[in-house]
């Protein structure tokens, strides 16, 4: 089909099918299958394409937010561009003159997507109590588990603390983190202060928690490359799963099995830090809802528990959110671009590579994945990448613990983050704070966190040569 037919296609369709999701989905299939792939988006000769064709060579404070227009057709443009421009919207409370941006509440955290993820990038803790969290969260539960396997809601405040409400709506509380250090000792006699966040709560508006809470607190991670992994197979996952448990080197990882709302089903889980969502568009609608109170077709209902009346009293009409606000919101996640890993050639960083693989770092954090066929969004088809990750679950042991189950991950388990872009997290967002929580205040840290089936491999990094240890963080810087 031409460029010219298509347009055609467009011209002739009913005003009301065409902005129906299923038919801007048949559209997106047509468009994008017929496009050529070539060298890597902008790459640099000699640097690594971490997302195949959606790579960058941009290094700077945008370079999470790169758009490969070249392999987007112009049709679609304006649709990549309102899903950008949803994703840094200030969104408002209801009623409003403009009805697209609102439905803020009745309790949120944050009015926009981009207060979690500046610059499409990771948040970080507070450094003090009296710091907000201005883009992090605390997850809520009690033992068991809801309707469909998921953590069961904190009765009273739900399943997420939102500190604030519209007006009428009291917010909910206040979530601080009160922080804690030890020494670690390397090889050398160098000694390393690690620190890791106790959560407490203030102004609780409805009471004290139930005593059985369990809390994590968690950072926004960032958001690039999210669409290739989501077209990585699922047979792909699931060999590396058994290819782990052969090998017998105390590195099992295993697939979270989540809830698909829009199939009904249980599926393999791949987004969040649990690996608790099975697709961008649910996690996305997912986070509308959680971080800002925004409904829409995959999430339906206000987050209003029984006992908040003035929460469950403010009416609105549901979902706030159109259904083709989602798609172009996923659209636009879908073709953000990863940047290339820098400078590949550097004899230091060529030594940190070869030891990330030896000391097992790779076990996990697998450098290549192959994405597959992906019928919703064929330009992410057929790429070669450079995530590593495994997006499996892992045992990381007791210091990493939040002892909250998710789905089928236990309190010991999380999904192996990716690496990819990782050495621009100082450069986009200015700090270097890593891990769940953001304890971790650089690379070194947060090996010396790794537990559980990670421990070999720590310890083998704190017996490195002080020499040695700093080729493998400029390895990682170089990602």
């Amino acid at each position: 089909m031409t460029m010219r037919n298509l347009s055609r296609f467009c011209a002739v369709a009913p005003e009301r099918a065409r902005h129906s999701g299923a038919v801007f989905r048949r559209l997106l299939v047509v468009l994008l299958a017929s496009l050529p792939f070539a060298a890597p988006l902008l790459g640099q000769s000699g640097a690594t394409p971490a997302g195949g064709a959606f790579t960058t060579a941009q290094s700077d404070r945008d370079a999470y937010t790169q758009i490969p227009w070249r392999l987007i057709p112009e049709e679609l443009w304006e649709r990549v561009r309102a899903g950008r421009g949803l994703v840094r919207q200030t969104w408002v409370i209801s009623p409003s003159l403009d009805p697209r941006i609102a439905g803020l509440g009745p309790t949120y955290n944050r009015p926009a997507c981009i207060s979690c993820h500046p610059r499409n990038g990771r948040g970080q803790p507070p450094a003090t109590a009296e710091m907000a969290m201005n883009s992090m969260l605390v997850r809520l539960s009690i033992p068991g588990t809801d309707a469909v396997g998921g953590p069961k809601p904190e009765p009273v405040y739900g399943d997420q603390l939102n500190e604030f409400g519209i007006p009428g709506v009291p917010g909910e509380g206040e979530a601080f983190l009160e922080w804690r250090t030890r020494r670690e000792r390397l090889a050398g006699g160098e000694e390393v202060e690690l620190r890791w966040p106790l959560v407490r709560f203030r102004h609780l508006a409805y009471g004290p928690l139930h005593p059985e809470t369990m809390t994590s607190a968690r950072i926004a991670p960032p958001i690039h490359g999210l669409g290739l992994l989501e077209a990585v197979p699922e047979a792909a996952l699931l060999a590396i799963a058994q290819e782990q448990k052969a090998e017998k080197k105390g590195v099992s990882g295993r697939p979270n099995r989540v809830w698909d709302v829009a199939r009904q089903r249980h599926v393999l889980g791949r987004f969040g830090l649990k690996a608790n969502q099975p697709t961008l568009r649910q996690q996305i609608a997912g986070a509308l809802a959680g971080d800002m109170g925004i409904t829409s077709d995959l999430s339906p209902a206000p987050n209003c528990p029984p006992a908040q009346r003035a929460c469950a009293a403010h009416k609105e009409t549901h979902p706030e959110l159109p259904r083709r606000d989602l798609d172009d919101m996923t659209l636009y996640h879908y073709v953000l671009a990863v940047p290339e890993a820098r400078p590949g050639t550097s004899r230091e960083i060529r030594r940190g590579r070869a030891l990330f693989t030896a000391l097992g770092c790779a076990s996990c954090h697998r450098p290549t994945l192959r994405t597959g066929a992906f019928p919703a969004y064929p330009a992410l088809a057929e790429q070669t990448i450079h995530p590593y990750t495994d997006l499996l679950l892992h045992d990381m042991g007791q210091g990493l613990a939040d002892g909250r189950p998710d789905f089928e991950a236990d309190g010991r388990e999380w999904r192996t983050p990716p690496l990819w872009g990782i050495g621009l997290v100082e450069t986009v967002n200015g700090h270097a704070t890593l891990l769940h929580d953001g304890r971790a205040r650089n690379f070194q840290e947060a090996i010396l966190w790794h537990d559980g089936e990670a421990a070999p491999a720590r310890e083998s990094f704190r017996r490195l040569p002080a020499p040695e240890r700093q080729s493998l963080i400029e390895f990682l810087k170089s990602l």
